[in-house]
């Protein structure tokens, strides 16, 4: 377990949030490449506040990114504390403008999203990443040391604000799995 992240002093520090609408495949935002933001720009901090909101009532629910709400946007938000799989833990943060510096240990893994919620699929990602970005608010750079489930969560965080989804990271379609609805 590490702890939060140096220099962000989380999500309360971004104001209340509203909770936005999520959209789902095909809607064409999802595969367009997201602008880089300024992290200090009052409307981002807004936007990552809204993200937190959204995430917090959105059950199972370990990460959202711009796109995911309609927003062309590098900026997400990621806490994958209450997830079974987590090994390391940096707590809920946001980030803008991030990208993956190193990657390692690659493994297959079951993922879903809320953008396509009826559809799970196994995706072979890096269990070892080191990402960099910046913090909303202060706009702070940092690097992000992580593995395990957390590292899966920014990697699919961070394809979202590249225009991509998990769908298009399965190997084949024998590789996609319809949702178990539990009742």
């Amino acid at each position: 377990m590490t702890g939060p992240i140096e220099g962000w002093a989380g999500p309360a520090s971004l104001g209340e949030g509203s909770v936005l609408t999520v959209v789902g495949a095909p809607h064409p935002v999802l595969a367009r490449l997201g602008d880089p933001v300024d992290p200090t720009d009052p409307a981002v901090i807004r936007l990552a506040a809204d993200l937190f909101a959204t995430m917090a009532v959105s059950p199972g629910c370990v990460g959202l990114a711009a796109p995911q709400v309609g927003v062309s946007a590098q900026l997400f938000v990621v806490d994958v504390g209450a997830h079974p799989k987590t090994a390391t833990l940096h707590g809920s943060f946001a980030l803008c403008n991030a990208t993956v510096v190193e990657a390692s240990r690659w493994r297959p893994g079951r993922e879903g999203c809320m953008s396509v919620p009826d559809l799970t699929g196994d995706v072979k990602r890096a269990s070892r990443v080191v990402v960099t970005g910046q913090l909303p608010g202060s706009g702070q750079s940092v690097t992000i040391t992580t593995d395990a489930f957390e590292a899966r969560a920014l990697q699919h965080e961070i394809d979202h604000c590249s225009g991509k989804l998990f769908l298009d990271r399965v190997s084949s379609a024998h590789a996609i799995y319809q949702r178990k609805v539990y009742l």
